[in-house]
């Protein structure tokens, strides 16, 4: 799979992160000389990745302009706002992304992640067609978690699972390949325009789409650097653990 394009969901306010989120998206916090976003755009330019669709809302303007400064001409820009980034959740955002993403091969990653860029690479040579990245730590409400059965399938994907069968947390970083992301519209367009799902977890669709077939392949990715970043304890954190040739 020849995956060149990336879908990054930008929208939201972070506000578990206040104060630091008050003038800044959470994805252009620094942690050392690097913004978040800068961080994950870089691993994705090494990794091959030209074209980049990046979902806004909060301070969209702030991310615009820092994309267009920081790499100009390099990369292939196209940039889609969430007027309803206060209302909705990152499902919303996933939707507006329909005209870049239906049918497409992509790359799909939430933009506030922190983690060692090989993440990506690793990602992107898998041979399978769908892939999910996945870390195992112990689990809480809080997390994404994955659920597997003994073949290694994922079974459910939900906040809600019982922390004690889960398998670990989705990291965030997804690769779809042309079906998946047809399938995945096509639940999606009744999600939001018959179901008015729209502030939900984009992860309702993966797990419906399991019950019809289409699911991901789980490259478990604990063995290289990620970090959560959802308070601004977590944050302080991140500063100390991220390994000395990532800072």
């Amino acid at each position: 799979m020849n995956c060149k394009k990336a879908i990054i969901l930008a929208a939201g306010t972070a506000s578990r992160l206040r104060p630091l989120t008050l003038h800044t998206p959470k994805c252009l916090l620094k942690v050392g000389e690097r913004t978040l976003l800068e961080r994950s755009m870089d691993a994705l330019i090494k990794a091959g990745i030209r074209e980049f669709v990046i979902v806004t809302g909060y301070l969209h303007e702030q991310i615009e302009n820092f994309v267009q400064q920081t790499y100009g001409n390099r990369i292939s820009a196209c940039f889609i706002h969430n007027k309803d980034y206060e209302t909705t959740n990152n499902i919303y955002s996933l939707w507006l992304a329909r005209p870049k993403a239906d049918g497409e091969e992509v790359l799909l990653l939430d933009s506030d992640l922190l983690y060692d860029g090989q993440i990506v690479e690793r990602v992107l040579a898998d041979s399978h067609e769908n892939v999910l990245t996945l870390i195992r730590h112990e689990l809480g409400e809080e997390e994404m978690k994955v659920v597997m059965n003994e073949d290694g399938a994922i079974t459910e994907i939900s906040k809600t699972c019982d922390p004690a069968s889960a398998a670990g947390e989705s990291l965030g970083i997804e690769r779809m390949g042309k079906a998946y992301t047809t399938a995945l519209y096509k639940e999606l367009d009744g999600m939001m325009n018959e179901e008015h799902l729209e502030n939900t977890f984009y992860e309702l669709a993966f797990l419906r789409l399991i019950a019809k077939g289409s699911t991901f392949s789980v490259l478990d990715v604990t063995d290289l650097f990620s970090c959560e970043l959802d308070t601004v304890e977590d944050f302080e954190n991140a500063k100390q653990r991220i390994p000395a040739h990532l800072y």
